[in-house]
């Protein structure tokens, strides 16, 4: 039996990561998932809506856009401060908070959706994170999520990755959250229904050079993963992410473009 992790000192460890580097420049260009993810809860204007693990706001911006009274929040301060000056550019009115998504400081019911793309699916504790979606979100309300899925391009990377560096003993993969089956099992009687559908996010470089060297400069968890193994493991770590990107590519030998499948949610709360 896999010993229980420390949830606290993973997640000490995670915030590090995420707050390396700089995740917005990677996370503007999926701001399409965003868009996606408010039309898939139908969000109204003047709703209330909660983006949790919010990063630089993807989720926060398509919300406001709609009209919804937004609430943004994160448990990295900088990446809050990215997603502040996209709103202030558009004139949008967000409350940006920082905030743990084990642990939201919001009041049972307070939100008519709550959404995240992306983010919550990084949460150490899986179990509690899901229970405080389903906490802060009225009865009837929407949580709408877009996690990757464990076959496609960004499971396969943290795969990846987990082979040079291996996760903490007793850990579940973040890609646990882009399988229909274990939404059903973290929510239980909290959704009175959750319909999940296969989405693709296409990542667009150069080639397989450009993607390692802007993910491991930018991307926390790959920033990470280069910064901890000596040159030699560092080294071949970089081939099997080019083999991948290369065996992944649908765009022949000009150009990159990865096919990154993910799953949508819309949980409807009991």
């Amino acid at each position: 039996m896999d010993p229980t992790p420390d949830f606290a000192a993973l997640k000490t460890r995670q915030q590090s990561a995420w707050a390396s580097g700089d995740y917005a420049l990677i996370g503007t260009t999926l701001q399409i998932v965003g868009e996606q993810l408010a039309e898939a809860c139908d969000l109204r204007t003047d709703e209330r809506v909660l983006d949790v693990a919010a990063g630089n706001g993807n989720a926060t911006l398509a919300a406001a856009r709609r009209g919804c009274v937004v609430t943004s929040t994160d448990y990295v301060a900088a990446l809050l401060d990215r997603g502040a000056e996209r709103a202030a550019s558009e004139r949008l009115q967000v409350d940006f908070q920082v905030a743990d998504a084990e642990a939201l400081p919001f009041e049972d019911g307070r939100f008519d959706a709550v959404v995240s793309t992306f983010g919550v699916m990084f949460t150490p504790d899986q179990n509690k994170a899901a229970a405080e979606l389903a906490r802060v979100c009225r009865p009837g309300g929407r949580i709408g999520l877009a996690n990757w899925t464990p076959d496609g391009f960004i499971g396969r990377l943290f795969k990846t990755l987990g082979r040079h560096l291996p996760p903490p003993a007793g850990v579940q993969p973040p890609s646990r959250w882009g399988v229909e089956d274990n939404l059903r099992a973290m929510f239980g009687n909290d959704a009175a229904a959750i319909v999940a559908t296969s989405r693709t996010f296409n990542f667009r470089y150069r080639s397989a050079a450009h993607f390692i060297d802007v993910f491991r400069t930018w991307y926390g968890p790959v920033h990470k993963a280069f910064a901890a193994l000596p040159e030699d493991k560092a080294q071949a770590l970089e081939h099997d992410l080019t083999e991948l990107l290369n065996t992944m590519n649908r765009a022949g030998p000009s150009s990159l473009v990865v096919p990154g499948e993910y799953l949508e949610v819309v949980v409807t709360r009991r």
